[in-house]
């Protein structure tokens, strides 16, 4: 069942609760806060040892009021519990909303194992074991369970744990899931990472996120660790340079580049990636999908439409707990964010887009707080909606009973001839466009000089400037005369034939604002909407993995192929008067690495001169559709 609301007060009626008076009640967050945390709880520190005999280091903030029993929000990170010693954390639990401060909650924070002041090896998205037989059979679920145990023996608990967490620490709270206590009875799981090779961190499509993930491993998991453990060791880096596309087009060839600056000694993580550039055992281990069963918590999963990072991972969460686990109590919401963007601001602005509303404060209130209120202390029901998503382009919140939204159609957008976009195939001739893809010069992700190389926003980024290049195919429809949403996940098909023995397709999806629309109001960006170029969705598909993730194959040279591939969910909304638009590219830099357009087992040791020009043709007539497969909304 559909629900569309316009306005606050009609979502907070759906939901049994008023959004405004949620709002109202709730304090603001403010100076006093940390004053408050100090006044009211009592800090402790503990290493809680597991089964295997490795020491976990918690902190434990405990209310000072001992007239009664409390229960757990829990969050366990790589990232470090800090502050250590006498200093408390300014917010404590999910969001930082002070509304879990002043009922009373125990909260506990956990370096993981091998992280921080935590004893024992860390490992990359800890493989889950099916089998704990013995005291060394341990993982992730095994480190919860026994912290569980512990936390219900030693502290005055009213026996309900709570988990959450984004992003890595929304792996932990998964798999956390999967320990299977009695007492977890709630779960969060917020842009969890679920399988980092099939589509979260490290690769989609196949192709490699370089710029994420250089980043991320110039200081994450870099060195020994030190025999009194405490932080990892800190390796000054610098790109000499505040342009990263030229830095990352300086480096070269990934494998020898990237040694330079990171070695195996250094960033033995890094390396893993470099020697494991297929779907291939280690990274299956780690696909979380396969062990969604049997879960017994209560989860709300979250995530962002504009999520840059962890973006397949809520989908795929929440769908493989729906098929595997259906007796669970499983939610979903998806809104407006960028990668953790509902746990702070107001969300209501994010790079050229904004739109007039506050959906952060709404989800924290009305979605978040009342979820694990319900689940740990006993407070009423909210009804939430099985799935609760954004309409983008709309802005409006839907629930759903299931996702996909089973009451949307399949429809499909073809690529036409002279640059037209049709929701009807091309009836006649035999057509193609082609570009030469220069590996030397690829397209870069934004318009703009960036230091990290990849903004956050770049998901919402104005295309204009990408659509005037020679090597970027662009397509779109006549102007709409009417609403059209579409949702689900969208599934390319491309007809396409290379000079070389291998080819990356990136397909992006664009909202085309009338050139009459007006700035955005009270916006002193200077940033014109008239004629915007909203990215909606754009995902890369690398041809070499065309037939299988695990064993890639060449491209035959000159010969037409096909490739297919999935990109995440949308649920979004062309407004009359718009253009909906399709562009196709061989280079997103440096987003993704460069493909060289040479085929070699493993791309990121190629040699320089693998790296080479190639002419790219996309297909479209009646024998050869190039199109996206996708569902609408009526």
């Amino acid at each position: 069942m559909l629900f569309s609301v316009r306005h606050i007060g009609c979502l907070a009626m759906a939901l049994s609760l008023t959004t405004a008076s949620l709002i109202a009640q709730a304090p603001p967050v403010d100076a006093s806060l940390a004053a408050r945390i100090k006044e009211r709880y009592v800090k402790r520190e503990v290493r809680i040892r597991v089964r295997d005999g490795v020491q976990l280091f918690t902190s434990i903030y405990v209310p000072r009021d001992t007239s009664r029993r409390y229960p757990v929000l829990l969050s366990r990170t790589p990232y470090s519990v800090a502050p250590y010693g006498a200093d408390y954390k300014a917010t404590l639990g999910p969001s930082g909303n002070a509304r879990y401060v002043n009922d009373g909650y125990i909260f506990i924070y956990q370096d993981v194992r091998g992280r921080y002041n935590s004893e024992g090896q860390f490992r990359d998205m800890t493989p889950i074991l099916e089998r704990h037989d013995t005291p060394a059979d341990v993982d992730e679920g095994t480190d919860t369970y026994d912290s569980i145990e512990w936390m219900l023996k030693n502290l005055p608990t009213n026996g309900k744990i709570g988990i959450y967490g984004t992003s890595y620490p929304g792996f932990y709270s998964t798999v956390s899931c999967l320990s299977r206590h009695p007492a977890l009875v709630a779960c969060s799981p917020q842009a969890p990472m679920t399988d980092i090779w099939m589509g979260d961190d490290n690769f989609h499509g196949g192709a490699f996120l370089l710029a994420h993930n250089f980043g991320f491993y110039t200081r994450f998991g870099r060195g020994p660790r030190a025999a009194n453990l405490g932080p990892d060791p800190v390796y000054p880096f610098s790109m000499g340079t505040p342009d990263a596309y030229q830095f990352y087009l300086n480096l070269g060839p990934l494998g020898p580049g990237t040694r330079k600056v990171l070695d195996s000694a250094t960033a033995p993580l890094w390396q893993s990636i470099l020697t494991h550039p297929t779907y291939d055992a280690f990274w299956k281990a780690r696909d979380v999908r396969p062990h969604l069963r049997d879960v017994r918590a209560a989860v709300l999963t979250v995530g962002g439409f504009y999520d840059t990072e962890d973006l397949h991972g809520p989908w795929w969460t929440y769908g493989g707990i729906e098929a595997q686990s259906p007796g669970t109590d499983n939610r979903l919401v998806m809104g407006p964010w960028s990668h953790g963007g509902w746990s702070r601001g107001d969300g209501n602005v994010l790079g050229n887009l904004q739109w007039q509303y506050k959906t952060g404060p709404f989800y924290r209130d009305s979605v978040e707080y009342p979820f694990f209120a319900h689940h740990l202390s006993g407070a009423p029901d909210p009804k939430l909606p099985d799935v609760l998503v954004f309409r983008t382009g709309a802005g409006t919140w839907d629930r759903y009973d299931a996702w996909p939204v089973t009451s949307a159609t399949a429809t499909s957008l073809y690529l036409h001839p002279r640059g037209k976009l049709a929701f009807t195939p091309p009836t006649a001739g035999s057509t193609f466009d082609e570009y030469i893809s220069d590996p030397a010069h690829p397209v870069p992700l934004v318009d703009r000089i960036e230091s990290n190389g990849m903004p956050r926003d770049y998901i919402t980024a104005d295309q204009r400037f990408a659509s005037r290049r020679p090597d970027v195919l662009t397509y779109q429809t006549d102007v709409l005369t009417d609403d059209i949403t579409l949702t689900g996940p969208i599934s390319p098909i491309l007809h396409v034939s290379t000079t070389g023995s291998d080819a990356d397709f990136i397909v992006k999806l664009i909202d085309v604002f009338p050139d009459s629309a007006a700035n955005w109001p009270g916006d002193a960006s200077g940033f014109v909407v008239g004629g915007y170029q909203q990215l909606v969705r754009g995902e890369p598909i690398r041809a070499r993995y065309r037939r299988s993730f695990e064993k890639p194959v060449p491209m035959v040279p000159g010969k037409a192929d096909s490739v297919k591939f999935e990109m995440p969910s949308i649920h979004h909304t062309f407004k009359r008067g718009h253009r909906i638009m399709v562009q196709v590219q061989s280079s997103w830099f440096p987003h993704i690495d460069r493909n060289p357009q040479t085929f070699v087992p493993n791309i990121f040791e190629a040699k320089p001169s693998d790296f080479r020009k190639a002419t790219m043709r996309v297909y479209h007539m009646p024998t050869k559709l190039s199109r996206l497969e996708m569902r609408r909304l009526h």
